[in-house]
């Protein structure tokens, strides 16, 4: 099976090793950017029916898999990455954020008696973008080799 992979031509530095960063960490905004606007707005159409805590969980399901899979295609491609690496990527991903997601709640509703929406949404938010940092030094230097393009 063939996957397809878009990847913008990546400058070289004097020696000729490619200057990635820049270019990994702006896509990586943009989607993170998109998907915790997204994320954001199924928590607040489903924590009237659901709950915090559920509202939480299906969004986050629902939104990790387009956001992980774009980087996949986008944010990282030409690196390559084995089959049980992405797999597992793909779960601990999930965890953590449905994990953060539901200690961030916790903790709100520890420190404020009937948290409002808009407070649990910024919670939610504020754990999204921490865990988005550590998420992105996690890709990139451990998902996805160094320095390895693959050979489609």
């Amino acid at each position: 099976m063939t996957t397809t992979r878009w990847a913008p031509r990546r400058p070289q530095l004097a020696d000729g090793r490619h200057r990635e960063l820049g270019g990994h960490a702006a896509w990586y905004l943009a989607a993170g950017g998109i998907t915790t606007g997204l994320q954001a707005v199924l928590f607040l159409l489903l924590r009237p029916e659901f709950g915090a805590q559920w509202a939480n969980l299906v969004a986050i399901a629902l939104t990790t898999v387009g956001n992980t899979e774009f980087h996949r295609r986008v944010t990282f491609a030409g690196r390559t990455s084995r089959a049980g690496k992405r797999h597992l990527q793909d779960l601990a991903t999930f965890a953590f954020y449905v994990g953060y997601g539901s200690i961030a709640l916790a903790v709100l509703d520890g420190l404020v008696d009937q948290p409002t929406a808009w407070q649990q949404t910024g919670a939610l938010l504020t754990a999204s973008v921490v865990g988005g940092i550590l998420r992105f030094a996690v890709l990139r230097w451990w998902v996805f080799d160094r320095g390895e393009t693959t050979k489609d």
